[in-house]
């Protein structure tokens, strides 16, 4: 049974695609079949993961516009994971998309043939809620929350859970928050620590305890096409991503065997 995560903020500049390659690389490392979809036209995703974008043909553009099947698109990377790449073809198709019936759930479609493949599917969203992004929420079980602990990240947030009950209501009645993911924190700041404070006396236990610290080696990994667990993963960057991953298995089992008990 595959687990459909969308990693989404529509804040740019808060590790979300960081995030997306390096929870794909840790859960992968673990041992999971792990698909990584890229659904930003910039292709960082891509970038970090090794692929070229530019050679990216097919790509995610032509499964959301029925052109290619999505095996047919996916690549194997060096970091375990399979991925969907992006390119900046994905502005034209997002603008196809908007005269076509189904308009949020072209993913959805794309995707069902190989979905039960996979483990976990993590879908890397941009950085705004667009129709590309719609289209992650249309298909994801849960929402993953990349997020600096800085002064308007609550007010992010809550506009995020404004649209995520939104498409709940309309789209994907079984959508959820999967958890909140403190990014390039740094224990010195004053400000961070009151925000995570305040994060967790709003959220409980969907603020992971995993804190991803600022550090140097995430921040060269991509330059280099690598995932942090490639890269280095004995840095404190590499340590917190597989950190991550274990806490969200643990999570993942901890529901499941809830479920069992409930049923008995």
């Amino acid at each position: 049974m595959s687990r459909i995560i969308a990693v989404v903020n529509q804040k740019g500049g808060v590790g979300k695609t960081t995030t997306a390659v390096n929870l794909a690389a840790a859960l992968a490392e673990i041992g999971r079949r792990v698909l990584l979809i890229d659904l930003d036209p910039q292709g960082n995703a891509t970038m970090a993961s090794g692929i070229d974008k530019r050679d990216a043909h097919p790509s995610g553009c032509e499964v959301l516009l029925g052109e290619a099947l999505a095996k047919a698109a996916i690549k194997p990377t060096a970091g375990k994971f399979d991925l969907l790449p992006s390119n900046t073809d994905l502005i034209a198709a997002e603008m196809q998309i908007m005269d076509m019936k189904d308009r949020e759930r072209r993913l959805l479609i794309g995707l069902e043939p190989i979905a039960r493949e996979y483990q976990y599917v993590l879908i890397d969203c941009p950085p705004s809620l667009s129709l590309l992004t719609l289209n992650a929420l249309a298909v994801a079980d849960s929402v993953l929350v990349p997020m600096q602990c800085e002064y308007f990240a609550l007010e992010g947030i809550a506009s995020l859970t404004d649209t995520m009950d939104a498409v709940k209501r309309r789209l994907n009645p079984k959508l959820e928050i999967e958890g909140i993911v403190r990014t390039m924190y740094d224990v010195r700041n004053n400000l961070a620590n009151a925000v995570s404070a305040e994060l967790q006396r709003h959220f409980g236990d969907k603020v992971y305890r995993t804190v991803i610290p600022r550090n140097v080696r995430l921040a060269e990994a991509p330059s280099h096409g690598q995932s942090i667990v490639e890269y280095d993963r004995g840095s404190r960057g590499g340590v917190a991503y597989l950190g991550l991953a274990g806490e969200i298995i643990g999570r993942e089992r901890a529901h499941a065997a809830a479920r069992t008990e409930a049923q008995h």
